[in-house]
């Protein structure tokens, strides 16, 4: 016998009121404000993605923010010509990197390059104005050894501004800025078109 929609409807009607309840019970308890270490990191598509998704809205509310870009230095990305074109006013953007250390064969100038880009990165944090910092692809640097993991780290808990956001991304973030971090998120990879022979693309990579 099929159950009167009347019911269905109340019994749904009481189990979300039910829900609801216990949400705002726990969202009570929910009241501090604090400046986030957030990672983004495993070997899944979006890491950087997510990052941008966090800088745009930052920019719509109005929030000065910043980019700072450890290896995707020498792409034409989507990201970067929207922010510089439209959005320099509240979004310092800056392109560090050359590319993927297999692509300039050269780990001095990547080393130089990522030590530049961490210079730039605590200027930018230390500047309390600034509520969000993106470090695109610094675990990369991390995880190659052009920075010491244990110094950005330090940096992050002893001089990062108590309301100021930096968000780090890239595969293999080490076990040190995981510990530090107040979210972290691991992409997984159930499928990629690159294992079907598709290419990077405009809109999707970059």
């Amino acid at each position: 016998m099929t159950e009167p929609s009347d019911q269905i409807e109340a019994r749904h009607a009481a189990k979300m009121a039910k829900k609801k309840a216990a949400r705002d019970r726990m969202m009570e308890t929910k009241t501090g404000e604090k400046g986030l270490i957030i990672v983004h990191t495993g070997p899944g598509k979006g890491k950087s993605s997510s990052g941008f998704g966090m800088i745009m809205r930052c920019i719509a509310h109005k929030m000065p923010c910043a980019v700072v870009q450890f290896i995707k230095g020498a792409w034409d990305t989507g990201e970067r010509t929207l922010l510089t074109t439209h959005f320099a006013d509240l979004c310092q953007f800056h392109a560090m990197g050359e590319g993927f250390t297999w692509e300039t064969q050269d780990r001095a100038r990547d080393i130089a390059m990522a030590e530049a880009g961490w210079q730039k990165a605590q200027d930018l944090i230390r500047d309390p104005e600034i509520r969000m910092v993106l470090l695109d692809e610094i675990n990369i640097a991390l995880r190659y050894g052009y920075l010491d993991a244990a110094q950005v780290v330090d940096f992050l808990l002893t001089e990062k501004p108590p309301m100021t956001h930096v968000v780090l991304t890239g595969r293999s973030a080490p076990d040190a800025l995981i510990e530090a971090a107040d979210l972290v998120t691991e992409m997984g990879q159930v499928k990629h078109p690159f294992r079907a022979g598709i290419k990077a693309q405009a809109g999707v990579e970059y």
